[in-house]
Order: structure tokens, then sequence, then C-alpha cells
């Protein structure tokens, strides 16, 4: 196996294990009580707020258009599973 086939492998084994970990704590807020809209906006800001503080403003930027993006196309929906 290729060196970057490799890092694709971990890649993907790190995004499924944030996917899980961001589901859990979505459907423990809104378990808790706490409206859909606000869990996705307290979530949306503490990722935006963290990424900006890491790679800087134009980077999030950049981020919100490739998600944007991604929604458009249909990509994320209700159906979503990262892949």
């Amino acid at each position: 196996m290729a060196h970057t086939d490799i890092d694709a492998l971990i890649r993907e084994e790190k995004r499924l294990e944030a996917t899980e970990t961001h589901r859990e704590a979505w459907a423990e807020g809104v378990a808790s009580g706490i409206e859909p809209e606000i869990v996705a906006d307290a979530a949306l800001a503490t990722a935006l707020s963290e990424y900006i503080r890491s790679e800087g403003e134009a980077a999030a930027l950049a981020l919100i258009e490739r998600m944007k993006s991604r929604i458009i196309s249909g990509e994320i929906g209700p159906e979503f599973r990262h892949h």
C-alpha cells in the first residue's frame, strides 16, 4: 500500500470519528430540549471560531464556500453520510 493510500485511510478514519462525535453531541443537545437551530448555530460558531484561530479567516471563508457548494449540489443533506 502506497504512503498516500495510508494517509487517505487515516484521514477517513479521523473524519468518521469526528462525525460520530458530533452526531452524539447533536443528539444529546436535542434530547436535552435544545432546538435543532440552536444546536446547529452553536456547533457552527464553535467550529468556525476554532478553525479561524488555527487557520485564519480566509481559510474559514473558503471552507464556508465549499460547504455551501456541497449543500447546493446535494452532497450534504438529510441522507448525508461523510465519505
